[in-house]
């Protein structure tokens, strides 16, 4: 069997190759993303191994199909970037690590959130120019607060516990609510009003595509907090833009992006956004912004590389997979 990952780092690379070589498996890693133009690198393999930024379109599965490609394998949990429906009907397979680290996002959404409201980017800054100054470092308790969780999955009950940890009031909607679930669930719209923070952790989906919306600002309390560390596109980021500037929105923590792809992960310090939205985003003083970055961390990339391993083994062996892409 031979695998071509697509966007990989370094980090991948280190994780994934010992677990390879143990389980007999080729690969070739490859930093470009997937795309109409780089499927021919797939050439040969028998599973190609993609994140979040590939493109799996229907042009793209197509080549897929015709260099002899049996699988898709996702190192990750959200699919929305597959024609999984197309694969399906040309008999490629496509399989995702649906948990890799419930811990390592929610935990991210909570330093995010402590690191907006309590000034620390700010305070980090200045001291380095030994400047002490605590002028407009104020912040809020956390301890009180209703924050409203959109998405109750695995991340969003971890997320919640942490709250809860706070002293903070959780409030809760999801379209499936949990019965094991110790919180309470209202409508989308009476979270948007009780909030004083929310904090999105849901799939995307043609339902949750900007779920956050310009119609959207006329519901939330003023001031309130945002955090995403799901999928960009569940905000519409011109809305997002526009409640900052009329400062409906008090601040904004975002570890993605609806427009990311193409900037995530890439170190352009020497280049010119041409994002104009991303760019002003940015550069507000409310905002902060981290490149995808939640779900990196040691435990996290393990996971990833030994579920998506035994993904591929369980499909190659004819075996029952959990994680299939249906």
């Amino acid at each position: 069997m031979k695998i071509a990952f697509f966007d990989t780092k370094k980090y991948d690379q280190e994780v994934f190759e010992p677990k390879l070589k143990a389980a007999k498996i080729k690969a070739k890693f490859y930093d470009t993303r997937l795309d109409e133009d780089d499927v021919v690198l797939a050439k040969g393999c028998d599973v190609v191994c993609v994140f979040v930024n590939d493109t799996v379109n229907t042009t793209v599965i197509d080549k897929l199909k015709e260099y002899g490609v049996k699988m898709i394998a996702l190192r990750c949990a959200g699919f929305n970037n597959v024609d999984y429906k197309h694969a399906a009907e040309v008999g490629i397979t496509v399989v995702r690590v649906p948990a890799y680290s419930p811990y390592a996002v929610a935990e991210h959404a909570m330093a995010l959130l402590l690191t907006s409201t309590r000034k620390i980017h700010k305070a980090y800054i200045r001291t380095r120019d030994f400047n002490f100054s605590l002028q407009g470092l104020t912040g809020f308790d956390l301890y009180g607060k209703t924050v409203g969780v959109i998405g109750t999955g695995k991340i969003g009950k971890v997320f919640i516990n942490i709250c809860k940890g706070f002293g903070m009031k959780v409030i809760a909607y999801d379209k499936f609510p949990s019965k094991d679930l110790d919180v309470e669930y209202k409508p989308l719209d009476a979270v948007y009003r009780e909030a004083d923070i929310l904090s999105f952790h849901c799939p995307l989906t043609d339902d949750t595509l900007h779920m956050f919306n310009f119609g959207t600002l006329g519901k939330i309390k003023p001031g309130v907090v945002i955090i995403n560390t799901s999928r960009g596109a569940l905000i519409d980021a011109e809305a997002l833009l526009e409640g900052i500037k009329n400062q409906k929105i008090g601040a904004a923590c975002l570890d993605v992006y609806e427009e990311e792809s193409g900037y995530f992960y890439e170190d352009l310090s020497g280049s010119i956004i041409d994002d104009d939205t991303l760019s002003r985003l940015i550069s507000m003083p409310n905002v902060i912004v981290t490149s995808h970055q939640a779900f990196l961390t040691k435990e996290a990339l393990e996971n990833i590389a030994t579920t998506t391993i035994e993904n591929v083994k369980q499909i190659d062996a004819g075996k029952e997979c959990p994680n299939i892409v249906k």
